[in-house]
Formats: structure tokens, C-alpha cells, sequence
């Protein structure tokens, strides 16, 4: 015999309601929220571990990347006049920043506009930015920010932020080929390293103390970016790696201003790089 139901009574009984949009959101956000907490903890821990490598060891690293610029840099009187003003700057590093390093300038005599700091004490100028500097002063502030990132050991941070996003990505989702290739990829990487901006923005900030330190004042601080933002599609490869150039000499005019430097005259460049190409 069937069982009628009362008028305007339910079917069934809706023990399981669908589950809502909002729900299924608050859901993914935390899914979402979890994953960027384990990434973020695991990139924090290998790049503490990573800054206990001693120099000694980023030399030997070095030892695998540096020949491959020596190459490109023959011995030439533009060199040995860039090393002469390194040496100069170098009297303003502090005994810690000048322990158990051995800084040099390797000149690569081509048109390319750019700088860069690698493993082995190595900084690597090329002829276009030499080229487009007017003056020693401008010179120093590129090296003494190269400096900068020996000095915070920015290597070491950026490869340590690479490996431990890949290693916290293998471990998240299995993936047992990215940890074989880490150890492959780490050195190969490290010649090409790309700098924060805030690791930029320190670096700036040193540039701009060793100036200080070296002329007793930083005439010449700003030249060099304030030139690229006038002609940023003819410095592509500096761009690559490094913040625009506009907010880096507004930055730097700020510092110059808090801290009362003075901006004196310019020293011009030395002979051997006034007929640098």
C-alpha cells in the first residue's frame, strides 16, 4: 500500500545540500594558502643554509664559470686601468668584506651595456658601458654596486630562493626529476643570476657609500642610470637584469639628501678608457 505524503512535504530528506560556491572558494584559498606557506618556508630554510657556504667554496664555484668570461677578456691596458680603480674602492671595504677575497675586473671588449658580479670575485664590464661612461666617478659608482652584491653575498640568496622553490615544488607535486636536475642546473645558473629588486636597491645603496668613502663626496652617483633613462631601448641587456633606471636614481637622490652627501666635481676617466670602444 502506498504511503501518501502530507501536501507540500519534501520528497526526500536533503541531508546532503550542495556544497556553495563561497564554500568551495574559502576551500581552494586555504588550499592556496597552505601551499604558499610550505613554498615560502622551504625557500627561507635552504637560503639560510645556503649563506653558511664559506667563500672559499663561492671561489671554487667560481672556478667553473670565471674561465669561460677570461675568454672573452684579454689582457689590455683598459683593463688593467679598471682594476687600478677597483683597487681603489676596495680600500673601503671593511676587513670582513675583504677577507679571503680576491676582486678583479675582467674587460669584455664588446658593445654590450652591462654589468655584472659573478662567482670568483669577478666583476665583468662590457665595452659599451665603459664606452658610455664620462667619467671615473660613474665608473666607480658601477663597480661599487657590483661590490655590493659580494658584500651581500647575493649569489647565495638568489640561488638559494631558486633551489628551494624547485625543491618545495618537487616535494609538493612529486616531481622526482626537478631534484635530480638541481644539482646540474645550481652552477650554470649562478653565472646568470638575476637580482631582486630589493637585493638591487641594497647594492645601489653600497655603490653609493663606497663613493662616499672613496672621493669624500658622490658626484657622478646617478650619471650612468640617469643616462639609461633616457635611452632604455639602447641598454636592453642591462634592463634584463635591473630595476628601471628612473626609480633607481630618484632613490639614490633621496639617500644623497638624507644622508647630507656632498656632490663635488667629477674626476674624468683615465686614458686607457677614454679610447675603450
Amino acid at each position: 500500500m502506498p504511503i501518501e505524503l502530507p501536501p507540500g512535504s519534501a520528497a526526500y530528506s536533503d541531508r546532503n545540500p550542495e556544497t556553495s560556491n563561497s564554500k568551495l572558494l574559502i576551500l581552494l584559498g586555504l588550499f592556496l594558502g597552505i601551499v604558499v606557506g610550505v613554498v615560502g618556508l622551504i625557500v627561507l630554510v635552504v637560503m639560510n643554509l645556503v649563506l653558511l657556504i664559506p667563500p672559499s667554496m663561492e671561489q671554487r664555484i667560481g672556478a667553473i664559470v670565471v674561465p669561460g668570461f677570461e675568454r672573452l677578456a684579454p689582457d689590455s691596458s683598459a683593463q688593467s686601468a679598471l682594476n687600478q680603480l677597483l683597487d681603489r674602492l676596495e680600500a673601503g671595504l671593511s676587513e670582513q668584506q675583504r677577507q679571503g677575497r680576491d676582486y678583479k675586473v675582467l674587460y669584455i671588449p664588446d658593445d654590450t651595456v652591462n654589468a655584472l658580479a659573478i662567482p670568483g670575485d669577478r666583476i665583468i664590464l662590457y665595452g659599451g658601458l665603459v664606452a658610455q661612461a664620462q667619467s671615473e666617478n660613474e665608473l666607480m659608482m658601477v663597480m661599487g654596486h657590483e661590490l655590493g652584491h659580494f658584500a651581500h653575498r647575493d649569489h647565495l640568496r638568489s640561488l638559494g630562493r631558486g633551489l628551494g622553490l624547485q625543491l618545495s615544488l618537487a616535494l609538493l607535486f612529486g616531481d622526482g626529476g626537478t631534484l635530480s636536475k638541481l644539482a646540474a642546473s645550481s652552477v650554470s645558473a649562478l653565472s646568470t643570476a638575476q637580482f631582486s629588486q630589493s637585493q638591487e636597491r641594497e647594492a645601489d645603496e653600497f655603490g653609493l657609500a663606497l663613493l662616499q668613502k672613496t672621493y669624500g663626496q658622490v658626484a657622478g652617483a646617478t650619471d650612468f642610470f640617469a643616462r639609461l633613462s633616457q635611452q632604455d631601448k639602447a641598454a636592453i641587456a642591462f634592463l634584463a637584469t635591473h630595476p628601471a633606471s628612473r626609480d633607481r636614481v630618484q632613490h639614490l637622490e633621496q639617500l644623497i639628501q638624507q644622508r647630507q652627501y656632498s656632490v663635488g666635481s667629477r674626476s674624468p676617466l683615465p686614458a686607457a678608457l677614454q679610447a675603450s670602444p
